[in-house]
């Protein structure tokens, strides 16, 4: 059996997932909430944690709504249209990415966490909740979204590979991508400056 059921339509769901990542929601949402561009307040990210230090709940509850749900479409697609794991996969990987680098934005984007949340749903629905549960943990503890986001990730591999096992390559990535993305968080926790709500 092939492992890319449908080459053609994967490739499509995978181009659009990335131009449907490329849509940051924390733009015009913060447009919507008369707020500051979220890219020259804060940490800089347009991201919902960002959206939350510089408008409360609601603007950063409907970005992250938002950011999850363009994760979480183009994986439902490809789930609908009876594409393998590993198409479903690399159309998760490609929304994360548009939101990493996007093109609408000259490829500078965020961190890409709520829209693995929403393709991870989407994919692999019970990693993905305990992946949430953890980061709600340890959010509670330490108050610091960027060390919950970091700390749920990397245990993406471990959860997957226990329970969901097919899905382990994609978790592998997201671990990689995310923390990445993270590194100035990681230097500014090492320093004690890592801001916390």
């Amino acid at each position: 059996m092939s492992y890319l059921s449908d080459p053609v339509l994967t490739v499509l769901l995978c181009a659009l997932a990335y131009l449907v990542g490329s849509v940051l929601f924390a733009l015009p949402v913060c447009r919507a909430w008369h707020l500051p561009d979220p890219r020259a307040q804060g940490s800089g990210n347009p991201g919902a944690t960002n959206v939350y230090r510089n408008g409360g709940w609601p603007p950063a509850a409907l970005t992250l709504f938002l950011d999850a749900a363009k994760g979480w479409l183009p994986v439902w697609l490809a789930h609908q249209a009876d594409l393998t794991i590993l198409s479903q996969a690399m159309v998760a990987l490609c929304a994360v990415t548009g939101h990493m680098i996007p093109l609408f934005y000259r490829f500078k984007g965020g961190k890409g966490v709520a829209t693995a949340l929403g393709a991870g749903l989407a994919l692999a629905p019970a990693t993905t909740l305990l992946l949430a549960a953890i980061w709600a943990l340890v959010m509670w503890r330490w108050k610091i979204s960027a060390l919950a986001s970091i700390v749920a990730i990397v245990s993406g591999p471990i959860i997957s590979a226990l329970i969901e096992p097919d899905t382990l390559p994609l978790f592998g990535l997201l671990a990689i991508l995310i923390v990445v993305r993270h590194r100035n968080n990681l230097i500014r926790m090492a320093q004690g400056r890592e801001p916390g709500f």
